[in-house]
């Protein structure tokens, strides 16, 4: 029975840090997955060698700093130039067939520190297929500062692990990617094609509507109802026959399959099947 009722105060103890967190601190942890959550919060206990929610709770309440630590803690900030390398070639040809429209429209949605949106600025740059400067990309993410970051353009070297690496599908990446000692930065000619605003998946409506969405690996880490709020945004911002691309480990919700094709089912791009309801967000 004690061990019990250790438990109930453990679990009652987590859900008022969480609550904190939410109401106080304006983080949607209600979206995320409780394990993930929790992983973070005990990263960030260890670092501060608190043993009980309630004690982190207490110095969270008085510690702006810890709150800040935090909240970058729990934001998913996984990201790097051309991640799974197949899918940006699928991308790539999905720009070059774009290439006919008057323009061409891209959402990073949950961009982090904007790798994911050069990416795609610097495959239109360098294929010969693609105009660039029909090319619009919009990178947004939930967090202020990461914003920041990726309007710098800036990454140290310790967070750009193997870049050549990760630039080779680009037929010569010193052309957009800069070094000054152990700083990468994109260049101007890639970062004039790339704007950031600030955007919540969950509780806003997309920003317009666009020919292309990147939406990868962010499901992994939220919970099925979050999930599905999150494709119906994602799906309304998508032109009648625009693409959806998403992480190679996520599905579609089933609610939403009726909205989209396999273009590469094993790369997660999806084609919108152009059927949406006459008036709907899409047209």
């Amino acid at each position: 029975m004690a061990l019990e009722t250790d438990t109930d105060e453990v679990d009652e103890g987590f859900e008022e840090l969480l609550s904190y967190v939410e109401t106080s601190l304006s983080f949607a942890t209600s979206v995320y997955n409780r394990s993930y959550l929790d992983r973070r919060i005990s990263a960030r206990m260890r670092r501060r060698h608190v043993d009980e929610y309630g004690e982190y709770l207490d110095l969270l309440t008085d510690d702006t700093d810890e709150q800040e630590a935090l909240l970058n803690a729990l934001s998913v900030n996984v990201t790097s130039f051309f991640r799974n390398p197949d899918v940006w070639e699928g991308i790539r040809d999905i720009l070059a067939e774009l290439n006919d429209e008057r323009r061409i429209n891209v959402w990073s949605a949950a961009s982090s520190d904007g790798r994911e949106a050069y990416s795609v600025a610097m495959l239109a740059l360098d294929d010969d297929r693609v105009d660039a400067r029909k090319v619009n990309i919009l990178g947004t993410d939930i967090k202020p500062e990461i914003l920041r970051a990726a309007r710098r353009g800036e990454y140290e070297a310790s967070e750009t692990n193997d870049l050549k690496s990760q630039l080779e599908p680009l037929s010569e990446y010193d052309r957009y990617v800069e070094q000054d000692g152990d700083t990468y930065r994109v260049t101007d000619e890639v970062r004039d094609l790339v704007s950031f605003e600030r955007h919540d998946l969950v509780q806003e409506d997309p920003p317009r509507t666009f020919d292309l969405v990147i939406c990868r690996n962010l499901f992994i880490y939220i919970n099925r109802e979050a999930k599905q709020a999150i494709f119906e945004t994602l799906g309304s911002a998508v032109k009648p026959r625009g693409y959806l691309t998403i992480g190679m480990t996520e599905t579609i919700p089933t609610s939403c399959r009726d909205q989209f094709d396999p273009v590469e089912k094993r790369l997660r791009i999806y084609r919108d099947t152009g059927e949406g309801e006459p008036g709907d967000s899409r047209g």
